[in-house]
């Protein structure tokens, strides 16, 4: 049984419906939105239209993780999401969650007022399971990545692509309980377009109801990929339809939380669906 609530440090997320976290990269070269809202006073704005559009969190990113990616400075991607997150926390009501991989940066956006920290690389970096360990009321998301930003997508292997993601969250999971981080904590993304192949990715999507089995709620970022692009031979700027679907199918199997950048129009495709399972 997935759990019904997640625990942030001021309140009680309730997963009973599924939440939209609306993406706001204050970077300079994400390959969506990359520089759209890299000054501050944009990032606001965008933020405060996101909150209007119905997301739940709002998901800061300080460094890109694209294939290909070039790794960011901690002195960067500090100076680019703490000031964003104070500023957030201060003017909006809304849950803030820190897309990071750095220790510090995880730690230094919990003092600031983050409630999640959303890690790609799973707290596997040098410190990051012990600054969790310090804040007993933030929850984390571990995302599966084979490989790194920069090399994920030389040629991608596994066994089964699902067993095998599994395996190394269950593996993750023991690895945070054992340092006193419960597994209430936890969320799990099987991180789409991170070290998979076009045909490993749709067989993910086509098979996300077998995660159930781990019982933590998930979080899914399919959002304007290449997955979508590649498919359908669209532009990033003309991947709506196509993540609309995905986000759709990702509920239908149990996702909690859709990481999207088109908040709206998301938010519309999952009231359509709540309507009809009600």
């Amino acid at each position: 049984m997935t759990a019904t609530f997640l625990q942030c440090p001021k309140t009680r997320l309730d997963l009973s419906t599924p939440h939209v976290m609306g993406i706001l990269n204050v970077t300079p070269d994400s390959f969506s939105d990359g520089g759209k809202f890299f000054n501050p006073t944009d990032a606001l704005k965008q933020v405060e239209q996101m909150v209007a559009d119905g997301a739940t969190i709002i998901d800061v990113g300080g460094e890109s993780t694209r294939p290909g990616a070039q790794d960011v400075s901690l002195e960067d991607e500090l100076n680019r999401v703490v000031p964003v997150i104070k500023a957030i926390k201060q003017h909006f009501d809304v849950l803030v969650s820190v897309d990071t991989s750095k220790a510090q940066v995880m730690e230094q956006s919990i003092l600031a007022g983050a409630d999640i920290i959303n890690d790609v690389r799973a707290l596997q970096n040098e410190g990051c399971v012990e600054v969790l360990a310090k804040y007993p009321k933030v929850p984390v998301c571990l995302m599966h990545m084979q490989g790194l930003p920069r090399t994920m997508q030389d040629n991608p292997q596994y066994q089964d692509v699902v067993t095998d993601i599994m395996a190394f969250f269950q593996q993750r999971i023991e690895v945070l309980n054992s340092a006193g981080i419960s597994s209430s904590r936890i969320m799990l993304d099987p991180g789409f377009g991170f070290g998979k192949t076009l045909a490993q990715n749709y067989e993910l999507l086509a098979r996300l109801s077998e995660f159930e089995a781990l019982g933590l709620p998930l979080l899914i970022g399919i959002s304007r990929k290449s997955m979508i692009g590649n498919l359908l031979n669209r532009e990033v700027n003309q991947r709506l339809a196509g993540s609309l679907a995905a986000a759709m199918l990702s509920v239908q199997q149990g996702a909690k939380i859709i990481r999207v950048h088109d908040v709206p129009q998301t938010v519309d495709v999952l009231k359509v669906l709540a309507a009809v399972q009600q």
